[in-house]
């Protein structure tokens, strides 16, 4: 898997507590999710006060910046772009003067209406280029109504994903987009409230799960307790790809462990796609389980051949296409002993751009091993991204006009399986209408505007020297 997700959120309530901790702990889960940049924001009550930088969670924060940041009430960030360049100004949380104190926004996903939200707030391109700077803007203009009717009413302009944090000195507010594209969870922490882009993030923090932020919904967490405002009818159509590779295997999504629908798709793999073969083998990380699914189907022994470098994060935190593919080598090295002379199966989450998957059986072909055979957990991916994850351009699809032969033939393995559509959700246990699988079957549950760039990137193709 060679795509990269948007970002990751979390906000916390909790009186008599200093939260900054508590999101710097919650942001390490969230950590997967973005690595170029890092922020906090915090109110004790009379002001905001927002602290941001580029670069992981542990690199932006240390002891001495977290104690500067003191209140009960707070939201964190974690970024990787897909809207917006790459630069401290498109930073998270965003900020924004909003009544006596001002108001601060994180956000997970994408507008598919970003242009025409521009233009009717009057913007003109500016130092902050993201959605996330756009949608703060719009709830700005909704000052002097109560932040929770502010961001309610703004929501209803908004078009496309969004899983929002939104606070000023005193209210927290979670806000979640008609179609739930992106996740947003619910947990109690003591007498406060988180609120998290995975499940994981409240275990960290020892917060009990309660429920997820529903599509078209809007919380308040304040003094007052907790409230909901419903904006719009919700139409859930979640991302599969959170379960396929963006979250965390401990999460739940759809009251199901990430962990145990990857390992049914490795199961439901060896059904439809069996071999004879000596070794089954997962690329980490999120490939190890559906491996583990597919040899207990199979018989196949299950064994590791790649050990990965786990102080390296996911190769799409590179922002080059050369620097990413060092980043294979440095982050995935295989175990010759386990794979000389060896028939593998192996078993990966997705294929993009084709670029880390191809590396991957080359550097297994250097180690010795007689065959590689591919085996994806997901379809072909044939069609963009236009929700959070930066699969912007058919160009950048290997899939996108190449027969599954030809794509073999590029990565130089000797089998390669797509698992079906149907296969994939069914290992949900979920209805195929409760996803949005457009990068799959380019069925795409928000319309996407006519505007030149959506457009371009619908109809944009390339020979297969161009993709990557």
């Amino acid at each position: 898997m060679d795509a990269r997700e948007a970002c990751g959120v979390v906000g916390i309530w909790a009186p008599g507590e200093e939260v900054a901790p508590l999101i710097y702990y919650a942001l390490f889960a969230l950590q997967h999710r973005g690595q170029e940049s890092a922020g906090i924001a915090v109110s004790d009550g009379s002001a905001v006060i927002v602290y941001k930088e580029m670069g992981l969670v542990a690199q932006v924060f240390d002891t001495a910046t977290l104690a500067t940041l003191q209140g009960h009430l707070g939201i964190g960030h974690v970024r990787y772009s897909t809207t917006g360049s790459s630069k401290w100004e498109n930073a998270q949380p965003v900020f924004k003067p909003f009544g006596e104190t001002g108001l601060a926004l994180a956000h997970n996903g994408n507008l598919v209406n970003a242009v025409e939200l521009a233009r009717a707030l009057g913007r003109e391109r500016g130092a902050a280029t993201s959605d996330s700077d756009l949608i703060a803007t719009r709830i700005q203009r909704e000052e002097g109504k109560p932040l929770p009717e502010a961001v309610a009413e703004a929501a209803s302009d908004l078009k496309g994903a969004f899983s929002l944090v939104v606070m000023d000195a005193a209210t927290l507010v979670a806000a979640r987009d008609p179609y739930g594209l992106r996740p947003l969870s619910l947990g109690r922490l003591g007498r406060g409230w988180v609120v998290a882009s995975e499940t994981a993030a409240l275990d960290h923090l020892g917060a009990s799960y309660v429920r997820d932020v529903e599509p078209g919904e809007v919380l308040a967490i304040d003094t007052s307790g907790l409230r909901s405002l419903k904006f719009a009818e919700p139409r859930p159509a979640l991302c599969i790809f959170e379960f396929i590779y963006l979250a965390r295997p401990d999460s739940i999504l759809y009251g199901k462990t990430v962990q145990s629908v990857r390992r049914e798709l490795g199961r439901r793999l060896a059904e439809l796609a069996p071999v004879e073969a000596d070794l089954v083998v997962g690329v980490p990380e999120t490939g190890v389980v559906a491996a583990a699914g597919y040899a207990e189907v199979s018989g196949i022994p299950y064994g590791e051949a790649l050990v990965r470098n786990r102080y390296v994060w996911r190769t799409f935190i590179q922002p080059s296409d050369t620097l990413r593919k060092l980043g294979i080598r440095l982050k995935l090295n295989p175990l010759k002993e386990a794979v000389a002379g060896k028939r593998l199966v192996v078993v990966d989450d997705s294929i993009v751009r084709g670029n880390t998957t191809r590396q991957i059986v080359a550097l297994l072909r250097e180690a010795g091993a007689r065959e590689v055979h591919l085996r994806i957990t997901s379809p072909p991916i044939r069609w963009p991204c236009f929700y959070g994850i930066d699969m912007s351009t058919r160009a950048e699809l290997i899939a996108a006009d190449l027969q599954v032969e030809e794509v073999r033939a590029f990565l130089g393995a000797d089998s390669l399986f797509y698992l079906p559509i149907e296969a994939m959700v069914g290992a949900t246990g979920e209805p195929r209408e409760r996803f949005c699988r457009a990068c799959f079957d380019g069925e795409y549950p928000i319309p996407i505007p006519e505007v030149a760039p959506a457009k371009d990137a619908l109809e944009r193709k390339a020979p297969l020297s161009e993709t990557g």
